[in-house]
């Protein structure tokens, strides 16, 4: 993949490097086994903790490494390149995860929160989605009431990245009122009584991460745990979605740059017809169109990180990346397997992964249809 010197620098090829060769060493031997038995072991974020790899983009003074966007684009495209989307999302879900302890919370509460899951000795989930509230957050029904020195939290969660082992989730629930005004966001830990995890459940895709459904049964909460005040919950999920849909596009627009590398390698070995698949113009005008939508795709997403890390508002365009991103991975994904024939249906071709992996990748972090909403309001607002 070219790197772009305007994008990416030598930092950022040392960081590649780095976690190029972890995952060569660490992933690439065991992946396979992993995505049959759905989840990698647990000690894998405590070696990417002491890789650094965890840290990238926190603050050094809880154990990361500062340093710009492009550092963990950086990161996210090498552990993509393991092809399992499912070992990226479960490493990642920290960078959903922490970002709004980091934004909303005491000195106290980010220095016993975020230190252990940088190292990898604990795993951070985020706690939004439930049964009847997906997208619309304002929805949410889980409620913490409090009394004394504790909330009383009641409800259940589901769809939850890492969820099945995570050690802290930053959690949405109901402390006031309906709509946004009465959200409010909790770490609530998994040692808390009340607190019950469902088995994993069975995905199409990204088999690799553990995700469940999460229960609250008069769960006690200590009142310390509460970020920022009460009611400033969504403020906290907000703050981090546009960098949430930002990793989304990365995943994607990998996603499609693995698809296409399989395809280019397969139409050169595979031979029909008494000459090489490549020596077919269909084929060769197929590439060329896979290829340009990728180039196109990675190109403005790195453009749109670029403004972003400049501090310019990017809401409507990370939202228009997202979703063409996640549009050129599905058409990416979809020729791959095509090229690959009857193989592209069969397990042992890293292809029919890449398929159903990028399917999730247009509902996480807001589906599509909530991202053109997005769009439309800029567009029409402009226009006034």
């Amino acid at each position: 993949m070219t790197e772009f010197q305007e994008y990416f620098g030598e930092i950022h090829s040392m960081v590649r490097q780095t976690v190029r060769k972890f995952v060569e060493r660490e992933i690439n031997p065991f992946v396979d086994d992993w995505e049959e038995k759905g989840e990698f072991p647990r000690e894998l974020y405590a070696k990417a903790g002491d890789t650094g790899i965890l840290g990238i983009g926190y603050p050094e003074a809880y154990g990361g490494s500062a340093g710009d966007t492009f550092l963990k684009i950086a990161a996210t495209e090498e552990l993509m390149r393991c092809g399992s989307g499912g070992v990226a999302a479960g490493l990642g879900s920290l960078d959903i995860g922490i970002p709004p302890v980091l934004a909303l919370g005491t000195e106290e509460q980010k220095s016993r929160f975020i230190p252990p899951v940088l190292r990898g000795k604990k795993i951070a989930a985020l706690a939004i989605t439930e049964p009847n509230a997906g997208s619309d957050v304002a929805n949410i029904q889980t409620k913490a009431v409090k009394k004394d020195n504790h909330y009383v939290v009641n409800g259940s969660k589901t769809f939850i990245t890492s969820g099945a082992r995570a050690d802290q989730l930053t959690c949405a629930v109901r402390t006031g009122g309906e709509g946004y005004g009465g959200v409010s966001l909790l770490v609530i830990e998994s040692d808390t009584p009340g607190y019950s995890v469902s088995e994993k459940l069975r995905k199409m895709g990204w088999w690799a991460s553990d995700t469940a459904q999460i229960f609250f049964d008069d769960c006690r909460v200590p009142a310390k745990n509460l970020l920022d005040e009460e009611g400033r919950g969504f403020y906290g999920i907000m703050e981090n979605f546009q960098k949430e849909r930002l990793q989304l596009s990365i995943m994607a627009n990998m996603t499609a740059q693995l698809a296409l590398e399989e395809s280019i390698r397969y139409a050169q070995e595979r031979e029909a017809f008494s000459r090489p698949l490549s020596g077919f113009q269909v084929t060769r005008h197929k590439l060329a169109d896979m290829a340009t939508l990728v180039e196109a795709s990675r190109e403005f997403t790195y453009r749109v990180a670029a403004k972003m890390d400049a501090g310019k508002n990017q809401v409507k365009e990370i939202s228009m990346a997202k979703n063409f991103a996640c549009t050129v991975s599905d058409k990416v994904t979809y020729d791959a397997v095509q090229i690959h024939g009857g193989s592209g249906y069969m397990r042992e071709y890293l292809v029919e992964r890449l398929y159903r992996d990028n399917r999730v990748l247009s509902i996480g972090g807001g589906t599509q249809e909530i991202m053109k909403e997005i769009i439309s309001k800029f567009i029409l607002a402009s226009t006034k």
